[in-house]
């Protein structure tokens, strides 16, 4: 079945101020450029986004260990419970022109930057190639068959269940990788988990008008300086979600600690 114009959203994760407040931006630029379209926001501070009439805005805590870049899958599985469709975008993104409400995606992931997993890896991280061959091999994968995914921009659509396993897998491999001590890089579980799960990783010309009306503003590098309590609760909540994430790798251990 073909997505029609209604069931396709976009979709991203606001955690603390900083990025609740660049997801009220673009939500705002969506209103904008792309009326009609719904934004699924998770996030904790779900009443930060009651005046935003295009949000759909659900309660949710941080789950990765150190970063959250894995915790992207969760407003797409939320998303895919109402859409047929969702473009997930970062939070740091300004819409700059017009975007389509006719738009009809390919069941599978549609992705803007797409390169060979290994060759990406070895060139801007070669100190997680060793976790990357790991998990693989976990896998019953060959990484140099994989394709590696920029993960500021993509779009999945439902194919026969087959997102849900793109997602699940993604789940896994994100936690392997964080135990691994590999906590950036999202791209790489995102690239594993659609080849594990026989999701298509595709290409077309949707995708490069989407991108040609954003501007990723990237602010995670743009750094202040925290309080001694944020630091204290930062630390603090790294040590919770690091046992945490140790304690629930128990229940498959031959995966995780084998």
């Amino acid at each position: 079945m073909s997505a029609t114009p209604e069931t396709f959203c976009f979709c991203t994760l606001a955690l603390r101020p900083k990025y609740r407040l660049l997801t009220q931006q673009l939500a705002e630029n969506l209103e904008q450029f792309a009326p009609g379209i719904q934004l699924v926001v998770l996030t904790d501070e779900p009443k930060d986004f009651a005046n935003n009439r295009n949000v759909l805005a659900f309660q949710h805590q941080q789950q990765g260990i150190l970063h959250c870049y894995h915790d992207k899958r969760f407003p797409i599985e939320r998303a895919l419970d109402q859409f047929d469709a969702a473009i997930l975008i970062d939070a740091d993104t300004k819409i700059t022109a017009a975007i389509s409400p006719q738009l009809i995606w390919q069941g599978g992931l549609t992705a803007r930057h797409q390169e060979n997993l290994v060759e990406h890896v070895s060139q801007y991280n070669p100190e997680r190639l060793s976790a990357v061959e790991k998990v693989a091999a976990k896998l019953d994968i060959n990484p140099k068959d994989v394709t590696y995914v920029g993960e500021s921009l993509f779009v999945v659509r439902k194919n026969q269940g087959k997102e849900r396993e793109f997602l699940k897998y993604w789940g896994m491999i994100g936690r392997y990788l964080e135990l691994q001590n590999v906590h950036a890089g999202s791209g790489i579980a995102i690239g594993l988990a659609a080849f594990k799960a026989g999701f298509p990783i595709i290409h077309d010309q949707q995708i490069d008008e989407i991108d040609n009306a954003r501007k990723h503003i990237d602010a995670s590098y743009q750094k202040k300086g925290r309080t001694r309590w944020e630091k204290i609760s930062r630390r603090m909540g790294y040590h919770y979600r690091l046992n945490k994430t140790r304690l629930l790798a128990l229940t498959n251990f031959s995966f995780y600690y084998l």
